[in-house]
This record gives C-alpha cells, sequence and structure tokens, in this order.
C-alpha cells in the first residue's frame, strides 16, 4: 500500500467568543502549526494511530457504536467520525497513521479540532473517493465530538481548522454556513498576533464551559426558541424585565452578550476587509470587556479563587500600555489569551511576559494559508 502524507493546521478565535453554538457569526484563522500524518490504507477495519508522546491507539471501525468507556479520548473522535461517515452513504475502514503535531496541546489552539480534521481527510481520501469536502470535513468532526466524545462544542473549531486562512463564517443555517475567506495578514498591518499560555488547565472545567450554551439556550427557550440567533434581539430587549421573573441575572449576560459579540463578528470582518485596523482592534478591545463582564468566562463560576487567567490579561495590558489589544481566546476561564502586539514591541513584550509565567509561555503565529 502507498503511504500518503496528510495535514490540518490548528485555529486561533479573533472573533465571534461562545457564538457559534448559538448559530451565530465567527471570525477565526488556521495557524502556521500544523498536525501531520503518514498515513497508509489498511485491508481491515482496524485504525491504528502511533502519535509522538502518546501509547498507540487502535480502533476497530466496523462497531461505529459510541462507546462510553471512551468518551472524552481520541478513539471515540475516531468512531464518531466513521460512523458520520458510514452515515453519509461511505464504507470506512482501516488505516495506520504515524502523526506528529507542533499544535500546542491544551492550548486554545484547537488541536482536537485539527485532529479531527486529519483523521476526516485520512478516510475521505482513502474511502470516500475524495468527495467529502471541507465543510462536510468539519461538521463530521464536530459530530464526533459532540454525540462521541461528550464535548457540546460548536462547529468554528473544526471549520476553521478545515478551510484555513482567516475566514468568517456565518452559521445561521449550521448544515449551510456561508464561509468568507479574508486574504489578510495581521504583519502587514504592523502587528503580531501572540498566544500567551496562562499556566492554567482546562481539566475539571466542563461543567463551565457546559453552562455557556446552557445558558444561552436557556434564554432562547423563554423566547420558545432552540437558540439565540432565532430570537431577534429587540424583542429580547424589550421583554429582559419580564424574562429576569425567570431566567437567572447570568443568563441574561450571556445572552446579551451573543447579541453584541454576534454583530461585532461580521463588524471585525468588515474592518479587516476594509484594512481599517484601528477599528478591529477597537472591536477586538470592546469584545474582550463583553466577554469578562457578560459572558463572564474569565473566572470560573466552580471556583471563584481561580483568578490567574485573569490576572494574565491585565498584565498583558499592562505590558502593551494602551497598544493593541488583549482578549480571551477560545472557550475561556483557563489555558491561553490572545494579545496584538507592534511588531517592534514584540521581544519586550514577549521579555515582561515570561519573566511572570517563564520561558516559552509566548507564541507569535502567522496565519496559514
Amino acid at each position: 500500500m502507498m503511504t500518503k502524507t496528510f495535514r490540518a493546521p490548528g485555529r486561533t478565535e479573533l472573533g465571534g467568543n461562545h457564538t457559534d453554538h448559538q448559530h451565530g457569526k465567527v471570525l477565526a484563522a488556521g495557524i502556521d502549526l500544523y498536525i501531520t500524518a503518514e498515513a497508509e490504507k489498511t485491508d481491515d477495519c482496524i485504525v491504528r494511530i502511533a502519535s509522538e508522546g502518546y501509547p498507540e491507539l487502535s480502533v476497530d471501525v466496523s462497531d461505529l457504536d459510541p462507546k462510553e468507556e471512551e468518551k472524552n479520548g481520541s478513539a471515540a473522535l475516531v468512531r464518531g467520525i466513521a460512523a458520520r461517515i458510514s452515515q453519509l452513504g461511505y464504507k470506512p475502514g482501516g488505516f495506520k497513521a504515524s502523526m506528529r503535531s507542533d499544535v500546542l496541546t491544551g492550548s486554545g489552539l484547537s488541536s482536537s479540532a485539527a485532529y479531527e480534521v486529519l483523521i476526516g481527510r485520512i478516510f475521505n481520501d482513502f474511502y470516500c473517493k475524495g468527495n467529502l469536502t471541507d465543510v462536510q470535513i468539519a461538521q463530521i468532526g464536530q459530530y464526533a465530538e459532540n454525540v462521541y466524545f461528550g464535548k457540546p462544542c460548536g462547529l468554528m473549531d473544526q471549520m476553521a481548522c478545515s478551510v484555513g486562512n482567516i475566514v468568517a463564517i456565518d452559521f445561521k443555517d449550521p448544515e449551510k454556513p456561508v464561509i468568507e475567506q479574508i486574504d489578510r495578514r495581521f504583519e502587514d498591518f504592523g502587528y503580531a498576533l501572540c498566544i500567551i499560555d496562562t499556566r492554567t488547565e482546562h481539566a475539571d472545567l466542563t461543567g463551565d464551559y457546559a453552562a455557556i450554551p446552557r445558558d444561552m439556550c436557556k434564554a432562547a427557550e423563554y423566547f420558545g426558541k432552540e437558540v439565540l440567533r432565532d430570537v431577534p434581539e429587540e424583542e429580547f430587549k424589550d421583554c429582559v424585565l419580564c424574562a429576569a421573573a425567570v431566567l437567572s441575572g447570568l443568563q441574561i449576560k450571556r445572552a446579551l452578550h451573543f447579541f453584541a459579540e454576534n454583530e461585532r463578528a461580521g463588524k471585525l470582518a468588515e474592518a479587516l476587509k476594509a484594512g481599517d485596523f484601528v477599528e478591529y482592534l477597537r472591536l477586538v478591545n470592546e469584545s474582550a470587556r463583553s466577554s469578562e463582564e457578560l459572558l463572564q468566562n474569565i473566572v470560573p463560576q466552580s471556583d471563584p479563587s481561580a483568578t490567574q487567567y485573569r490576572d494574565c490579561i491585565e498584565l498583558a495590558r499592562k505590558a502593551l500600555n494602551g497598544k493593541g489589544a488583549v482578549r480571551v481566546h477560545g472557550g475561556g476561564f483557563a489555558g491561553t489569551i490572545q494579545a496584538y502586539v507592534p511588531l517592534d514591541e514584540k521581544e519586550s513584550f514577549r521579555e515582561k511576559m515570561e519573566k511572570v509565567l517563564g520561558s516559552g509561555s509566548c507564541h507569535y503565529l502567522s496565519v496559514s494559508r
């Protein structure tokens, strides 16, 4: 059998913090960090994956039923991807692959989504004759993560990893998302994109993450809808006092964040296309304030004493001294934050942050092409 090379990039969220699971708008980008696989089709139904630093994985895809014992693990993703491909009318089989990754695990750069897209691309080539589109591969990855892995994620991560570049995505119809690629590089505006490891862990925060879409859906339910994108913003604001008798203050704030952030994601895309980076940075900082004050995904509700993530955001703002922008990255609560740093201050910013957080905590990224 012939060995083939496949790869998928990590992603960074640029705008639309927690809007995708409510069928909202997002702005995201594939980045120049990749998971790469050397893979070979086999004649059986066993998927064997050797990943650097991990035990070898073996999944029999002749059995496509979810396994409780596989939840929150890579085997669940492989089985879930194979199951969804089977539902689409294809017959997935085995392969063996050797993988390596420079996407930082647990960094908020979506190593899991990149992994899903990579597995989808291998199955697509070996068993679907390349018929699956980038959008379908992203949707298949989301299905696996939702149904088999057990994480109620939206579609942004997989879509950005699958499509690449800077992408504005409107998930109003998740089955047919509207995607626009924006060919811009932050370096052209005199800024570098920096992802900062706050040295905090996502472990045990699943409940905090899951509470956000649950709270937003609860607010939508008050208006007879499943997601907030289907609730007219003016109707929500007109009825917010009545809703307060049923919804918690946090549920209302998170709904208000969605409406503002959904609009802001579109404005961020327009600012980039127009080359107005001053407006772009203003909107990024506005988004950051909304995440902190309304969405409240900075300090976990489950542990109010865990303030290091918030403290790192303030440290980065102080280091930038009014320049650029700093925002929560991805789900929030822990992991990484994002900063836009003037090119001539890259090293001084790194020194200030790593003096507190340690060597290797700052990672400058470029958008994948």
